[in-house]
Order: structure tokens, then C-alpha cells, then sequence
């Protein structure tokens, strides 16, 4: 269905003729993602339908023809809350598909699944990728989708930071779910083939205040860092390189004084980043949060660029720009105030680490 707006979007009246499209047939018929398709001087519509996508068309918004339909990796959960939008790589442009999943993913079973390819204004083909593909390998970032036509040609994400199985059980006051900060999309490859990435918007650099920083090290064993924020209200920024030196696993560890901890795991020969958020605070309100080590990809690199933004119930890491996300919840009695590094035995060289409060 449609509504209009003749105020600039103060009030808005429904269409007289809705539904424009429907499909009585159909167990799942939702989620319609609108596009300007210049090309061929049309509206597109991305429509979830079941376990597969399909593509409409219209000249006015209110007639509508299909024109194709999707279907492709994972199929073990219902889709929703499907986009397609393009983005270029070394001038070639691509089309990306999203489209969220109720089930099927490793670590969360929901969670947002992408295909790359192409779209020429009726049908897409995606490239011959190891799909499933997910946008973030964490528990908690879910029914995510782009903003149409933002600025400076920019493709911005966000997503539902949550997840099915629990969300209406967090140990939370005064709110019960929150957003992921906003995500720019762009695709790189990560050395075996194309990826989608997504890294917080710049303008989250404006709500930052350099708290501290710390001197470039080399460490051999364990590295502690201190009260990482001096107005610790557990929401902050961090940022820094790790250069390991052999394929021995190293990790670092947030934790506060009442012994609870969120640990990250790098295996460069397993190729593996996991979370570990079993004794990071609250975690027994429901039996599918306290779950195994949450586990992602990571490219065997010589060196990995961290972020990682902590607020005080959300955990958001970002590698090598966003080549690989973990997006998870946690519910700390206090906010972690330490950063402990872990060499695993071989040596790891810090640089660059500089943690920001939000203000």
C-alpha cells in the first residue's frame, strides 16, 4: 500500500486504490524496498516473498509488473526486509542484494545475508561467490537496509541490533532494543574474492573526544592498559593496529572490576575472529544468548586495523575497515575499563591505539 504527502511529510493519506500490489496466494508478501532504476526510468520494488526475493516495476507507483525473482543461498529461514542497491568497484558497478534470514546462520541464525552481481533492471544475477554471505557475522544485527538517494552517492546501512530469540528478554531498563550505528557500504576484496564491507559513518568522528592514547609497543606476553577511559560512562571509541609477528593465536580482552570480560580471539592460520561474551555480564535471561564462541572470518594478513565501539549494552567491531563485522550485545554490571593484550606466545606489535569517549 501507498500513502501521499502534499506537507513535506508532516501528515501523510492512504492511497484510496491500496492495495497496489498484492498476492493472496502467497504466505509471505512484505517488506517492498522503492528505487528510482534510472537506466530504464522505472520504480523497482524488492519484495520478499517466502524464501526467495522478487523484482517489480512501475511507471507511477501504483501499477505494478513483476519482473523477476531470487532465490539463493541460505534457505533455511524465511527472507525479509530484502534491498538491492549498486555500488561500484574500480569503476565497474555491481548490485548487491540483502535480505534477512530467520534462520540459518552459524552463529545467530538470524541475520542478514548479501549476494554480489549484476541487474539490468529486471533480473539479477549474482557472481559465482561461496555464498552464504553474511553482512555481519555477529548475534545482533538484523533486518538491516539502506537509506535511498543519501548524500555524496554514499550507500548507508543500519540494522536492528538484536535478535529473535532474545530480544524481548534483555536485562534492560527504560529501552529494550537499540540500532547499530549507521554503516557506509562499499565492496573490497579480501584477498579470495569480492566482499561487502560496512564502516561507521564519518560523522560518528564528530561525537568523539580523545581520551587517551597509547605509545607504539612490541609485546612479547600480556600488555594491560588501565582506566582506557577517564570519564568511563561505557561508551567509547577504539582504535588501533596489530602487527603479529607468526601465526600463533593473540587476542585482547575488555573487562571491569567485577570480573566480567569480552574477549577477541585471532587465529591467522584458522583463519577465524571470535567473540567470547560467555562471562561478559548478564547472560543467563536466556538460554540462546550464553551460546559457543562466536565465530567470524579473517584473511590471513600481515597486519589488522581494529575499531571497536563500545556502548554500555553493544559491542561493534570492525576489521580492516569493515572487511569483517561482529555486531553483539552484552549487558556488563559496570563498564569495562581495561584492555588486555595477549600475544599467545609469539610477539604482537601495537600501534597507533587511541581510545575516544562519546560524548
Amino acid at each position: 500500500s501507498i500513502a501521499y504527502s502534499n506537507d513535506n511529510g508532516t501528515t501523510f493519506t492512504k492511497y484510496q486504490g491500496n492495495p497496489v500490489l498484492k498476492d493472496d496466494s502467497a504466505t509471505d508478501f512484505r517488506d517492498p524496498k522503492v528505487m528510482w532504476h534510472k537506466p530504464t526510468s522505472q520504480w523497482i520494488m524488492s519484495l520478499s516473498t517466502g524464501r526467495s526475493a522478487s523484482f517489480y516495476a512501475s511507471k507511477d507507483l501504483k501499477k505494478w509488473e513483476m519482473l523477476s525473482s531470487f532465490e539463493g543461498g541460505s534457505q533455511e529461514g524465511i527472507w525479509e526486509c530484502t534491498d538491492l542497491f549498486p555500488l561500484d568497484y574500480n569503476g565497474i558497478k555491481k548490485w548487491v542484494l540483502l535480505t534477512s534470514i530467520t534462520e540459518g546462520q552459524p552463529n545467530a541464525d538470524c541475520a542478514t545475508q548479501y549476494f554480489i552481481g549484476d541487474f539490468d533492471g529486471k533480473t539479477f544475477k549474482a557472481d559465482p561467490l561461496p555464498y552464504p554471505l553474511w553482512v555481519d557475522y555477529g548475534c545482533d544485527n538484523y533486518a538491516g537496509v539502506t537509506w535511498n538517494d543519501a548524500p555524496d552517492n554514499r550507500t548507508i546501512f543500519i540494522g536492528w541490533m538484536a535478535n529473535h530469540y532474545y530480544a524481548y528478554a534483555t536485562p534492560s531498563h527504560n529501552f529494550r532494543n537499540a540500532m547499530t550505528i549507521p554503516r557506509d557500504l562499499k565492496l573490497v576484496h579480501n584477498g579470495k574474492h569480492l566482499v561487502l564491507a560496512g564502516y561507521p559513518v564519518k560523522e560518528l568522528e564528530n561525537a568523539r573526544a580523545l581520551s587517551c592514547k597509547i605509545d607504539d609497543m612490541a609485546i612479547s606476553d600480556l600488555y594491560t592498559v588501565n582506566k582506557i577511559s577517564k570519564d568511563n560512562r561505557g561508551t567509547y571509541d577504539i582504535e588501533f593496529t596489530v602487527t603479529p609477528s607468526s601465526d600463533k593465536p593473540f587476542s585482547f580482552t575488555l573487562s571491569n572490576n567485577h570480573d566480567e570480560k569480552l574477549s577477541f580471539h585471532f587465529d591467522r592460520k584458522a583463519e577465524t575472529i571470535t567473540v567470547d561474551r560467555s562471562k561478559s555480564g548478564k547472560t543467563d535471561f536466556h538460554p540462546k544468548f550464553n551460546i559457543k564462541p562466536i565465530v567470524a572470518p579473517l584473511s590471513n594478513k600481515k597486519q589488522y586495523a581494529i575499531r571497536l565501539l563500545i556502548d554500555k549494552a553493544s559491542s561493534e567491531l570492525f576489521i580492516n575497515e569493515g572487511e569483517t563485522i561482529q555486531s553483539n550485545v552484552i549487558y556488563p554490571s559496570s563498564p569495562y575499563n581495561t584492555i588486555e593484550f595477549d600475544s599467545g606466545g609469539g610477539e604482537l606489535k601495537l600501534t597507533n591505539m587511541s581510545v575516544y569517549d562519546i560524548k
